[in-house]
């Protein structure tokens, strides 16, 4: 039986594909056209999903699309109804686009694939809550799932149990957490539905000044973790924008404009709603824990990739181990609407070890072999050397301990916005300039950003207050005191911006300015090779840690191919990059004269 899930037409389109319940392929349709939560109809990502399992579109069972869009489309409607004649401009806007397109989604399946099968419609949040329990480790969790807006629900929970997820209380639009998150990135001067993350990370920078005023005059929370917005503040129902003149006069001021000097104003309102959505998040689980009995946790919905708040709740104990989606979003959405036909549509029989889960690390995108790779770099002349084997860890262990930078390209292409040691860049976490050089000269993004590491699973609690697995990088948690570095007067003295170039402890790339980090552990089951690199990092060096970030610059997407990661290496200050066993040398490379002629189609393995 073979199940193809599809996300499309909101943002980060993407393509799963379930063989007898076997999570076999995922991937998100912006890491094949290159454009940046890419929300076209993913045929990129389906075209992969087939071909890399030697299939066509006449061998699949079902199509699951990850939502309903009549549901969707009748909320759109009835808002705009409810906000008239205010809007107009933002209906005129939207509507041809349902009326052309959106709406007839059976018809848009069956035509951009040439698929004549059965079509299942789950609701949204059905769709997120599929994603975070059914690939879970346990047979029975509770699950929870928040985000933006999914047809009419905004935040759910219920519990799963074998094959069978069952949602037991919903929020309905226009109260949402996520589009409260989503006001104040935009308000901050940030992209919705991209920049959310810039503001998780602007937080501990500032104060939570605003705090206050968000609990008395934008919302009305309960203390099962239930709440009301007050939409005088919010134009997101019916205008072009998130915000209107009111929330502006509230907060102190018109919204930042984009790309424009940060100041401390900003970090105070990031501060202020993180810790906001924190302690909504802690209620939440508290009232699920109690209304539910159950022991474990599931989360999926776009605020779960608010790893902050994710390690709170975690470090709290409400739960006794959580697991969230890799890809919480709506990417994911494609994964939850083919496991749920699977399970729940069709009733196959479902069994968990309460150890492992069935999303094998999320490695489950495209993978090149070292032949397809060679291939590419003697067509374009370029110079490289083989590594066998056993002595590739060694080698990228001893250049990153001499503190150089290396693109890592390895196996399946991480499904999600994570990068896991499949697409990743990486350096030396013990480096006091690492971070600096890394966001400046090669991701060319905001200095304040921080970065995670990766840490071997084994040796996570030698330098972090965390006992668990952490393998999709969604916890955050303090770095440990016995590394941390006392600080003295002056530097405990420094506001804003002015803490970020103060060393904080023996792993000073990675720690945030809170003393924090946002951890991937690495096992050698998932990952071996990236698990044998730490392990011989260790070894030789006594470090098994290193900085993690994705193998991309700012405003592209994750690297795919040979010939995305070769062209980032080249237009960045990376060193050294190594794609399977073949190391690349930047002293070795010629510049790039033209790269608009590189394109070129390769085999998937």
């Amino acid at each position: 039986m073979k199940i193809l899930g599809i996300s499309a037409f909101y943002h980060d389109s993407a393509a799963c594909l379930v063989i007898d319940g076997k999570i076999v392929s995922a991937a998100q349709e912006e890491r094949f056209t290159r454009i940046k939560h890419d929300p076209e109809f993913p045929v990129n990502a389906v075209n992969f999903c087939l071909q890399s399992n030697g299939l066509s579109v006449k061998d699949i069972d079902i199509v699951a699309y990850y939502d309903k869009p009549f549901l969707t489309f009748e909320r759109i409607l009835e808002t705009y109804l409810s906000y008239a004649p205010i809007g107009i401009k933002s209906f005129i806007k939207a509507i041809p686009v349902w009326i052309r397109k959106k709406i007839w989604m059976k018809e848009i399946i069956k035509r951009e694939l040439g698929y004549e099968g059965k079509v299942v419609f789950p609701e949204h949040h059905e769709s997120h809550a599929a994603s975070a329990f059914f690939p879970s480790p346990y047979q029975e969790a509770a699950f929870l799932t928040m985000d933006g807006v999914g047809e009419w629900t905004t935040s759910s929970y219920g519990v799963g149990k074998g094959n069978n997820i069952q949602i037991h209380s919903e929020i309905k639009f226009p109260h949402s957490l996520g589009l409260l998150y989503s006001a104040f990135t935009s308000y901050t001067g940030f992209k919705v539905n991209s920049g959310e993350y810039k503001v998780m990370g602007l937080a501990p920078y500032g104060e939570p000044k605003y705090t206050e005023t968000i609990w008395n005059e934008l919302l009305d929370v309960k203390d099962d973790g239930s709440f009301r917005l007050n939409m005088d503040y919010f134009n997101y129902c019916a205008g072009l924008t998130m915000t209107n003149e009111k929330f502006h006069s509230l907060m102190g001021g018109p919204p930042r404009k984009p790309e424009s000097e940060l100041t401390q104003r900003e970090m105070d309102l990031a501060r202020s709603v993180q810790d906001v959505t924190e302690e909504i998040v802690l209620r939440v689980g508290r009232h699920i824990r109690k209304e539910t009995g159950q022991k474990n946790l599931c989360m999926a919905g776009g605020v779960s990739l608010n790893c902050v708040a994710n390690g709170k709740l975690l470090r709290e104990k409400i739960f006794d181990d959580i697991w969230i989606q890799p890809a919480a979003g709506d990417a994911g959405a494609a994964l939850g609407a083919a496991t749920f036909a699977w399970y729940q549509y069709l009733q196959n029989e479902r069994t968990a070890d309460g150890i492992n889960d069935s999303q094998f690390g999320s490695y489950l995108g495209p993978k090149f072999e070292n032949s397809a790779i060679e291939e590419f770099l003697k067509g374009k002349s370029i110079p490289y050397r083989r590594l066998e084997d056993e002595e590739l860890p060694e080698t990228i262990a001893d250049i990153i301990n001499d503190e150089k930078v290396v693109g890592w390209f390895q196996g399946g292409m991480e499904f999600g916005p994570r990068a896991l040691g499949g697409r990743s860049i990486i350096g030396d976490a013990r480096s006091p300039k690492m971070q600096e050089i890394m966001n400046l000269k090669i991701k060319f993004r905001e200095s304040f950003r921080p970065f995670a590491p990766s840490v071997l699973r084994e040796r996570v609690q030698d330098y972090f207050e965390h006992d668990g697995s952490s393998p999709y990088m969604l916890l955050v948690a303090p770095v440990k005191k016995e590394i941390r570095r006392e600080m003295t007067a002056e530097e405990q003295g420094k506001f804003g911006i002015d803490k970020l170039n103060v060393l904080r402890s023996s792993l000073p790339a990675i720690t945030h300015v809170d003393y924090s980090a946002r951890i991937q552990t690495v096992d050698g089951v998932s990952n071996p090779r990236y698990y044998a690199m730490l392990k011989k990092l260790d070894e030789k060096y006594g470090n098994p840690v290193v900085i993690n970030t994705s193998f991309n610059v700012r405003g592209e997407p994750i690297v795919c191919t040979p010939e995305d990661a070769f062209l980032c290496f080249m237009r960045t200050n990376m060193d050294y990059l190594v794609m399977e066993n073949i190391l690349l040398d930047k002293r070795e490379q010629k510049a790039l004269e033209n790269d608009s002629d590189w394109k070129k189609e390769f085999e998937l393995d």
